[in-house]
């Protein structure tokens, strides 16, 4: 990858850190780097500057101005950071048990940002994560697109798009999970397709109403927050992130996708290997989660590694996803190499983690790959990224560092161990926290400390 434009931006960079009095742009060097977007670059360079990504290239051809800041990872691994397309972190609820379609609630408002797991999710160099309400419903509620940027309210971590509106999606499943035949909730597969056809209906019929009322705000229908959100479905505003198993199941969620003409993820697709023709014959993305253990509901029995492989091959746009908590955020990358060792390719594992993730999510304008112009999202490894043997050393978000394998806390979220789970210790105003006064106890018992 050619670097001829860097030398006069990288001059002009320079000069403006003199004259502007702005940070200093700072250079990655040596490391080995996996743009993703393009062939790996053995000993490159890559610059960052104000969170955005400058130059990606080979730091051999290049010479630095004096005000550019050059931090020597040679010998580390970087790549971009980690787009979780379904993950649960922050502890966040949808729907309640009060009927099966609830489009209106926001998991935006259940969100609880100083919640260990996102720290977690940081130490797994995840550094973008569509938060998902649960799938006990036919319809749980909206997702949300985070940035894991250190902050202390969600408004710190929400992503924002051109038009102002905050980034999500809008979650829905099908299958085992929402069938409970009580509370108006369906007891047959059949019945979940007919209600959510019912009210994809009542949005179009909504959405038709408003169209006709126009300004006149005495013809305007009553505020109704839940066919609202449908019809940004309809409009294409907002992606359905589809929670689907058997392949039945997947064929439903086409059958719906090609009615009502809206964008549909699928998710989890256990037996996506079996439909993977039909998959990519309707243009649609897929986004798995590989667990590696025995168990689990019956209609993920036939669960298998080649389906990732399969929809690859059939051309199908592949992501992978943890699921936080069903599988762990800090072990992401391990996803990747189980889809390599059932079949897919090393690039599309590697893009399954990424890029293929920020388009599922309509955000690879910014993230996912590592291009000039891009958010400088990026995190350093110690190895191949997958090695089991291989460790996140730092995770990088908007070009600020938000984990260090070398800071102690930061390798107790990454590692485990006592504090590492307990995000709400009881503070006690006079003796410290809960751990301080267990450490003192057992000095006073044995003599030391531990």
């Amino acid at each position: 990858m050619a670097l001829r434009p860097l030398l006069p931006l990288v001059a002009a960079l320079g000069f403006c850190v003199g004259v502007c009095a702005q940070e200093k742009p700072t250079a990655f060097t040596g490391a080995r780097l996996l743009p993703i977007a393009g062939q790996p670059i053995e000993h490159g360079l890559l610059l960052v500057h104000h969170g955005k990504i400058v130059a990606v290239g080979d730091a051999a051809t290049v010479r630095l101005s004096s005000e550019v800041e050059i931090v020597d990872v040679t010998g580390k691994v970087i790549m971009p950071g980690l787009v979780d397309s379904h993950s649960h972190i922050g502890g966040g609820a949808g729907a309640d048990g009060s009927n099966p379609i609830q489009p209106d609630v926001r998991v935006l408002d259940a969100i609880d940002v100083r919640d260990d797991s996102i720290q977690k999710a940081q130490a797994g160099g995840i550094t973008t994560v569509n938060v998902m309400p649960g799938s006990g419903h036919l319809v749980s509620g909206q997702t949300l697109y985070l940035k894991l940027r250190e902050g202390r309210a969600i408004e710190d971590l929400l992503i924002t798009l051109p038009d102002g509106t905050i980034a999500g999606g809008l979650k829905m499943a099908n299958g085992t999970n929402p069938m409970r035949a009580s509370g108006g909730f369906p007891g047959t597969r059949g019945k979940s397709a007919a209600l959510v056809r019912e009210q994809f209906i009542k949005a179009q019929e909504y959405k038709a109403k408003l169209e006709r009322a126009k300004d006149d705000a005495d013809k305007r229908p009553a505020r109704d927050l839940a066919l609202e959100m449908l019809v940004e479905v309809l409009d294409g505003k907002r992606v359905v992130q589809h929670h689907t198993h058997r392949h039945d199941d997947i064929l439903t969620v086409l059958r719906l996708q090609q009615e009502f003409g809206f964008k549909v993820v699928l998710h989890h697709v256990s037996e996506g290997w079996k439909v993977a023709d039909e998959i990519a014959r309707a243009g649609v993305a897929a986004s798995i989660i590989y667990v590696d253990s025995p168990g689990g509901k019956l209609e993920t029995k036939e669960m298998s590694f080649t389906t990732g492989a399969a929809l690859e091959k059939a051309g199908v746009l592949v992501g992978l996803h943890t699921d936080d908590g069903v599988t762990d955020s800090r072990h992401f990358l391990r996803a990747a190499g189980l889809a390599v060792r059932g079949g897919m390719s090393r690039d599309g594992a590697l893009r399954a983690v990424t890029l293929a993730n920020a388009q599922m999510l309509g955000l690879a304008e910014r993230v996912g790959s590592l291009e000039a112009g891009k958010d400088a999202d990026f995190i350093i490894l110690n190895g191949d990224p997958l090695s089991v043997y291989t460790q996140v050393e730092q995770t990088w978000v908007d070009g600020r560092k938000v984990f260090d394998l070398a800071d102690p806390q930061d390798r107790l979220y990454a590692l485990g161990g006592p504090g590492a789970g307990d995000p709400r210790r009881v503070p006690l105003c006079c003796f410290g926290s809960a751990w301080d006064i267990i450490a003192n106890a057992n000095a006073q018992l044995f003599g030391g400390t531990q």
